[in-house]
């Protein structure tokens, strides 16, 4: 199988996106480096071919562009979430989080059915591989921004791009 991997500039800076045969799996915000996308991708796919380009990918330029502009609310991309199943259920009700809103750690955990795992979700979110796509900047602490994988000021960007800040 072949992982295919794109990169493009935007107003933020450059991101690294990688797809599978079953979508994004992949994307690194701005600030992170070539290393580190390309340490993160062997770590998930340790034995994959690695080529440029990738239908996905470049759909997700496009909608990442389109998102930063203000044009889109919502992504609509074929996903591959790389995670234990207790994230890939927190980083699910992460995507339920609209355009615009904001959920606490806590709020996840009990639209999850399991209140007192706010930490856990805490954990899914810094451990997601898609942000941006799979929203985690939209998930804040109790009592203030919370943490992101980005770096705050990157999160701070993003809410006030949606307006929430």
């Amino acid at each position: 199988m072949s992982i295919f991997i794109h990169s493009f500039k935007t107003s933020l800076g450059v991101f690294r996106c990688a797809e599978t045969k079953k979508g994004l799996a992949l994307l690194m915000l701005p600030g992170e480096t070539k290393t580190a996308f390309m340490s993160r991708l062997y770590e998930l796919f340790p034995h994959e071919r690695i080529e440029k380009g990738g239908m996905v990918n470049k759909q997700v330029e496009k909608q990442v562009q389109a998102y930063l502009k203000g044009k889109l609310k919502k992504f609509t991309l074929p996903l591959d979430i790389q995670a234990p199943p207790f994230y890939k259920k927190a980083l699910r009700q992460v995507m339920q989080i609209p355009y615009g809103q904001t959920q606490t750690y806590g709020d996840i955990a009990r639209a999850m059915g399991n209140p007192r795992a706010y930490r856990a979700v805490g954990s899914a979110n810094a451990n997601n591989n898609i942000p941006l796509i799979i929203p985690c900047h939209r998930v804040v602490a109790a009592n203030g921004l919370g943490g992101y994988g980005g770096g705050l000021d990157m999160k701070v960007k993003l809410l006030k791009l949606e307006q929430v800040l």
